[in-house]
């Protein structure tokens, strides 16, 4: 029986309909009230999953003032059982951006060493593996395939950081997702696992990234840099709605859990 039906029923379905909308606090804020605000407002605002640093407290705190269901995220597998013992539903290693800047590369045997011995640690649970957008396309579908064979239950991907948007408006907001899009597309066509696009996105492409073959998408800086909660709130029913008539299109055509999607 596949790990992903632990995951409660609401994500689950989310998966499924691929609408998932996962809000991402941030793999090193560990401060409170910023990750407070951010976890009240994507609960206000609609999100289905909520993403946060690998730490008991930020835990128990994202759930308490959210209500959703809880994602850690971490680059050492030694942090994922405390965290998920504080009730968060699943694990992810990654995303790497925040660490590119320090100059700390992650190479496809550092990411399937840390997803064997995250599995070694946690059999049962549910994890998701970030494939580095560093890697070419084509080495990021075969750590895609690799990843599915040493106990992966999602794909997410990334590519914010490698992006170069010279434009402005909607075309520089595509321009800003292009990598983590591409990658998407690729990889769901590789593996037969839901893939989680994130990285970059906006408004604007996320219905892209369903189109592209994911089954959810992930957003970080378009809600977690604003200082209004408000602001938040806003930004992430955005993102909902945007999500939405995608998510629909795609159903339409036919797709189920644990399928990229095929070449539809």
């Amino acid at each position: 029986m596949s790990r992903l039906t632990s995951l409660p029923t609401p994500l689950q379905a989310a998966l499924q309909s691929r609408r998932l909308l996962k809000v991402i606090a941030g793999l090193r804020n560990f401060e409170a009230a910023s990750v407070e605000r951010i976890c009240r407002a994507a609960g206000a605002g609609g999100a289905d999953l909520l993403d946060v640093a690998c730490d008991p407290q930020i835990v128990r705190l994202a759930a308490a003032v959210s209500g959703l269901p809880i994602c850690v995220s971490a680059v050492d597998p030694e942090l994922f059982p405390e965290a998920i013992a504080a009730g968060a539903a699943m694990a992810e290693i990654g995303n790497f951006d925040a660490f590119y800047a320090e100059g700390r590369i992650f190479s496809a045997h550092d990411v399937l060493a840390l997803t064997r011995r995250t599995r070694e640690l946690l059999p049962e649970v549910v994890l998701s593996v970030t494939v580095p957008h560093l890697l070419p396309l084509d080495q990021q579908e075969q750590l895609a395939i690799d990843l599915a064979a040493a106990g992966a239950d999602l794909i997410q991907t990334e590519g914010g950081t490698a992006a170069r948007p010279f434009s402005a408006g909607t075309l520089g907001l595509i321009e800003k997702a292009a990598p983590t899009l591409a990658a998407a597309h690729a990889i769901s066509r590789a593996v037969e696992l839901p893939v989680l696009c994130a990285s970059g996105l906006s408004a604007v492409t996320l219905p892209m990234a369903i189109a592209a073959g994911a089954h959810g998408v992930g957003v970080g800086s378009a809600v977690n840099r604003l200082d209004d909660e408000l602001a938040m709130v806003a930004v992430v029913r955005g993102l909902r709605e945007a999500l939405a008539p995608a998510a629909t299109a795609v159903t339409v055509r036919g797709t189920r859990l644990g399928h990229g999607g095929g070449s539809d």
